[in-house]
């Protein structure tokens, strides 16, 4: 049984930038974000990859929590509600957060690049994984 659960929370998309080595930092959060795609998965290896991850020098990267996930959308974009210039590989698909959906343990929060929603659904499907990390 999936328990779907809409919010409505309008989002503007910070203010980023391309670092020129496959990384966007956005001022506005600090966050340093992925620029490309780590590929789509189930949640457990989506953590793994993002742990995983060796980019730009850093290692330090995480499967980022829902609330930073939507932190680079914006709601006045459609289909992806993300900037294109520094994100070009977004997919209109579903993404994984970490943030584990406290109702239902085999759930985690997800964040569907079409209309910039979010919705939760169980681990073991696959979804699209961008990695951030702590900015400087």
């Amino acid at each position: 049984m999936a328990i779907v659960l809409f919010f409505a929370v309008y989002a503007m998309a910070g203010d980023f930038t391309d670092n020129g080595d496959g990384t966007v930092t956005d001022a506005n959060t600090g966050l340093m974000w992925q620029q490309g795609e780590a590929g789509s998965m189930n949640w457990e290896d989506a953590i793994t990859c993002c742990e995983g991850l060796s980019l730009a020098g850093y290692t330090d990267w995480r499967l980022p929590n829902i609330k930073e996930l939507e932190s680079i959308t914006d709601d006045s974009l459609y289909n992806p509600p993300i900037d294109t210039n520094y994100f070009p590989e977004a997919h209109t698909s579903h993404y994984w957060s970490s943030t584990i959906f406290a109702a239902g343990p085999p759930y985690a929060w997800r964040l569907r690049f079409v209309y910039g929603c979010v919705d939760n659904n169980d681990k073991s499907l696959t979804y699209y994984v961008r990695c951030v990390r702590a900015g400087q």
